[in-house]
């Protein structure tokens, strides 16, 4: 089976540690964002996979290479220039010429991919939707359907009054490739043209709601909180490391070949890359720390996220919600 996995974005939300990498590609539990989505989609059986490529392109094209170590076989569709959602979709149509599955490239799931397939073959759609409900509606573009799964509307981060729903778009779809005639050649985003148009020709367009774990890796804040489900085990996600709990909750991966001097203290959720050195008594809590980075005697980090290859020197405080780029002297 296919799919295409949407790698092109920029990452702007979580600048400044996208300068240098992809948003695909930021360590997750030490490994790439986007080495789980591949895995996901090898496991419910999308072998062949495309991704499209714009920002720091090589880097992804790079690692992942044919797909080979990965079990499957991958190409790439590079953009010069930016084609939106449904553009860059389109580009790839001599690739997708069966029933097709996307997945984003900056988004952490276990999602049941056969589960959705299944759904959407069962109302002989042209279009589905894979849905999560969400508790806080206006960071999200949320999804009205009827009684019969089809989906009548769409609300852009409503206010919590306003919203008509508490289901999310998770950016996880499945097509029919017929969906191109409606694509036009340039630039087509999903959102704002594709989807009113096939509301509006009454096309079959579902929703399928999951209770699968599903995390937008937007910002700051909900990457550290997805590197904490990980550790927590609220997801099926793989970890590079060796992971340390206690009974206090507190959950703590240490990247391979990292050194802890004596007295650190680390407190909630702490992931630290390959290659680190932690230095005496320096204290950790609810922070992430990529890889080869020292981290120096008696620094504090609360709740923050710190670059590759960057030195917080002794005695330092990182303020609650820092982030600091790879490359960085603090």
């Amino acid at each position: 089976m296919k799919a295409m996995i949407m790698a092109a974005g920029v990452g702007s939300r979580l600048m400044p540690m996208t300068i240098s990498v992809p948003k695909p590609m930021i360590p997750m539990a030490n490994r790439p964002l986007m080495a789980n989505t591949v895995k996901l989609l090898a496991r419910y059986g999308f072998t062949e996979l495309i991704a499209n490529l714009h920002y720091h392109g090589d880097q992804i094209s790079g690692y992942f290479g044919d797909g080979s170590d990965f079990g499957v076989s991958m190409q790439y569709s590079l953009e010069e220039e930016l084609l939106g959602t449904a553009g860059g979709v389109k580009r790839c149509a001599w690739f997708l010429d069966e029933t097709f599955v996307i997945v984003s490239g900056d988004a952490l799931t276990d999602i049941d991919l056969g589960r959705l397939v299944e759904a959407h073959r069962s109302h002989g759609a042209l279009a589905t939707i894979a849905l999560k409900e969400v508790p806080d509606v206006e960071h999200f573009g949320i999804v009205i359907i009827g009684d019969d799964q089809r989906i009548r509307s769409f609300q852009e981060k409503p206010r919590p009054e306003e919203a008509l729903s508490q289901v999310a778009n998770t950016g996880i779809y499945v097509f029919e490739p017929e969906v191109f005639q409606y694509i036009p050649e340039g630039f087509y985003d999903f959102g704002r043209q594709l989807f009113p148009r096939l509301i509006e020709m009454g096309s079959p367009f579902f929703g399928a709601v999951m209770e699968d774990y599903w995390c937008d890796v937007g910002n700051l804040d909900t990457y550290r909180q997805a590197h904490a489900d990980v550790l927590a085990g609220k997801v099926h996600a793989d970890c590079d490391g060796r992971l340390l709990y206690n009974e206090e909750g507190r959950r703590v991966l240490l990247g391979e070949g990292t050194e802890l001097g004596s007295g650190v203290m680390f407190a909630g959720s702490v992931v630290i890359g390959p290659g680190c050195q932690i230095e005496d008594e320096a204290v950790i809590s609810d922070t992430v720390v990529w890889e080869n980075t020292c981290i120096g005697r008696g620094a504090i980090l609360r709740e923050s996220v710190v670059g590759a290859n960057s030195r917080i020197n002794a005695e330092r405080i990182v303020a609650p919600g820092s982030a600091i780029a790879s490359d960085t002297e603090l």
